[in-house]
């Protein structure tokens, strides 16, 4: 359903299911798919891509040039995934030369006021609270929670399944399956509530829970650390996860609070 209040480019390819309320602006170069619903005053600018049965609510602004002074018109994309909630005044820029797109993924929720700078990568099953803003090409892994008025500098790495408390400063890569907490952001465990609510076993939380004792408690440096738990620590999944993201790391991992 379309409402003749609306302005949508004849260029956007909009599936014929999607609910489009008035006020709403559609620009060219835009796809949006089956089961989408557009509320009022929601802006899609070019090179947005929305999939499938997302809410987009009032205010939002998706797909609008980066806030970036190195952009200089090239064609780039902003890419929402399917099943995705993105709530009032939420703006999403689309991306730069330096990775060409900004990519949300599936099943996530992005809460109002938030801001997800150009080049963003978030992965899936990500919650985002209230007024976050996330600056230019930051990654984000699945199943991550940003707590509200987290402000995530440029170019940081988020793991999969962290739980960042809200307010956080953010200026250093936080490995998978931690908290996030304190000012200076430090590690304060696991996120073992978090871990459970997703099926991880006792073992695989108890196996994750031994891998940060030597990261963060036993008096290691961090490549001392990872060549123990190499050599010590039985290989699973999630200790080869943990290994690969902090020996990947550029901006360096955030400290223990010790």
């Amino acid at each position: 359903m379309k409402q003749p209040l609306a302005y949508i480019n004849p260029d956007a390819k909009i599936a014929p299911s999607v609910v489009i309320d008035p006020f709403v602006t559609i620009e060219k170069n835009v796809v949006i798919g089956e089961g989408t619903r557009i509320a009022s005053n929601v802006t899609i600018m070019e090179g947005s891509r929305i999939g499938k049965n997302c809410t987009i609510f009032p205010g939002a602004v998706i797909g609008a040039i980066p806030q970036d002074l190195k952009f200089k018109g090239e064609d780039t994309l902003a890419i929402i995934g399917d099943n995705t909630t993105i709530r009032e005044c939420v703006t999403i820029n689309r991306g730069t030369a330096a990775k060409g797109k900004t990519v949300v993924g599936n099943n996530c929720l992005i809460m109002a006021y938030s801001h997800i700078a150009h080049d963003c990568l978030l992965g899936d099953n990500i919650i985002i609270a209230n007024a976050s803003q996330i600056a230019g090409e930051v990654q984000i892994d699945n199943y991550a929670i940003i707590g509200g008025g987290a402000l995530i500098h440029q170019f940081c790495h988020i793991g999969a399944h962290v739980m960042l408390q809200g307010g956080a400063l953010v200026n250093k890569d936080i490995p998978p399956y931690v908290k996030g907490a304190r000012e200076p952001i430090a590690y304060a465990g696991i996120n073992s509530v978090g871990l459970r609510r997703r099926n991880f076993t006792n073992e695989q939380i108890r196996d994750i829970q031994e891998i940060y004792r030597y990261l963060y408690l036993s008096g290691y440096n961090n490549s001392d650390a990872i060549e123990r738990i190499e050599a010590e620590l039985p290989a699973t999944n999630e200790r080869d996860e943990i290994i690969m993201f902090v020996r990947n790391s550029k901006r360096g991992i955030i400290k223990g609070y010790l």
